[in-house]
């Protein structure tokens, strides 16, 4: 059985969700960010991290990548096409989506106070609606990747969801409506 350490809002939910998806069972483990619990599994102190067995394995995007291919769901095959154009689109969200939400967490709460600039979140916003409609355009059906929920689908549902959170620009209809039909 995982386990899974780390509070449910957080990026903890992307490997929750994942391992749901997957059917495979764990346990979790729910301490908050730079916790001592949370620096028992991880020297930075993030969360999530997953236990299986003797490894701990960090970053949710990994530890997703990694139920998906051990359990042959959620995702293409290794060394195919359509596995690249997964990734691609798995590291543009994390470049696009991902970052931008985590900069503007870091100068709401995360950094000390005067190392904060509350007015980059103005850019920040701007640059996530940017990214929201690169990604509904490129959305062609009710999924990112082909026909069926993938890693992407995800990773993109927990950043939408991030960003309603953080009081982001609502996005367009067509990108809300594939958030909603996933969150169901």
């Amino acid at each position: 059985m995982y386990k899974v350490i780390g509070t449910t809002k957080s990026r903890t939910f992307r490997v929750l969700w994942t391992l749901a998806e997957i059917g495979a069972p764990f346990e979790q483990i729910a301490v908050a960010p730079r916790s001592e619990e949370a620096l028992r599994y991880n020297a930075s102190g993030k969360v999530p991290a997953l236990v299986d067995g003797d490894a701990v394995l960090t970053d949710s995007v990994a530890i997703m990548t990694y139920l998906a291919d051990k359990h042959g769901q959620l995702t293409a095959p290794a060394g195919t096409i359509a596995r690249a154009e997964q990734d691609a689109l798995t590291l543009w969200l994390i470049d696009e989506f991902d970052a931008i939400l985590w900069s503007a967490a870091k100068h709401s709460f995360v950094l000390p106070e005067e190392r904060r600039v509350p007015a980059v979140k103005e850019t920040l916003k701007w640059e996530f609606e940017r990214a929201a409609a690169q990604l509904s355009a490129r959305l062609q059906g009710p999924f990112l990747m082909d026909d069926a929920l993938s890693l992407p689908d995800i990773l993109a549902c927990h950043c939408l969801n991030w960003a309603i959170g953080a009081k982001f620009p609502r996005v367009d209809a067509k990108l809300f409506a594939y958030g909603k039909a996933l969150r169901a």
